[in-house]
């Protein structure tokens, strides 16, 4: 086996932090990255320097504000959620439930913005935490409108379940896909949590391009999908627009 790159060291530092694992000890970040105690204690002094890591009182160490400051720069991070979020919040008033916005990341969808209010069903989201693309209303949103051969490559892999209800079948997800193509929507009953439903609609960039996808959240027993629809078609219009896509009309023929 090669030996590691300095940068591959130095990233591995970052990545033994999670959010299962926001707070580390020297001894905990030299096991998580597979590092010796020495190169660890190394590394961390120089992302601590720069701002990339902090050490509080204790000599734990903390992700640090820097890292904040340029992934704020990220242009499907903190800029389209500024640019979204007014029309999250006119759903989150629509509905008063869990409303979401969620890119993709190869397999899975990362969630960067979530609104919800006390009497909404749990969910299992979090800003910043990511699950597979089939299982959640936003992943097959984004999945449906990719290329038909990325969408044959994730059928193929692994279709982890969470629920007796999670689309692990791939037959069965290529017709989840084709619906939401059909439909404009994508919903995910009880896959993730037997008590949640989600309807999620596409949201699209300059170019047309699916870039992100919006969703809500209801328990499942009271879920009218029809009725939410229109509402999350309609902030997925609005954040499309405000990222600068326009609509293509066609005349019709004389």
């Amino acid at each position: 086996m090669s030996e590691r790159s300095a940068a591959d060291r130095l990233l591995a530092v970052l990545a033994a932090f999670d959010h299962e694992h926001p707070a580390l000890s020297l001894t905990d970040i030299s096991r998580r990255a597979g590092l010796s105690l020495t190169t660890a204690h190394r590394l961390a002094a120089a992302l601590t320097a720069w701002g990339a890591l902090e050490r509080d009182a204790s000599g734990v160490y903390h992700v640090g504000l820097r890292l904040w400051e340029v992934a704020a720069l990220a242009p499907r991070g903190l800029g389209l959620r500024q640019l979204a979020l007014p029309y999250l919040e006119d759903l989150y008033e629509a509905t008063h439930e869990n409303v979401q916005l969620a890119v993709r990341d190869g397999a899975e969808v990362v969630y960067i913005e979530w609104l919800s209010g006390r009497s909404a069903v749990g969910v299992h989201i979090r800003v910043g935490g990511r699950w597979p693309l089939h299982a959640t209303g936003v992943g097959l949103a984004l999945l449906a409108h990719d290329t038909p051969v990325a969408q044959e490559e994730y059928c193929a892999g692994p279709l982890p379940a969470f629920t007796p209800y999670t689309i692990s079948d791939p037959a069965r997800l290529r017709r989840a896909l084709a619906e939401v193509r059909r439909s404009g929507v994508a919903v995910s009953e009880r896959q993730v949590t037997l008590d949640a439903l989600s309807v999620a609609a596409p949201v699209r960039g300059p170019d047309g391009d699916v870039v992100a996808a919006v969703s809500v959240v209801v328990p499942q027993e009271t879920a009218q999908v029809p009725a939410l629809t229109p509402a999350i078609r309609l902030a997925a219009r609005g954040i499309s627009r405000a990222l600068g896509w326009r609509p293509v009309h066609t005349s019709p023929p004389k």
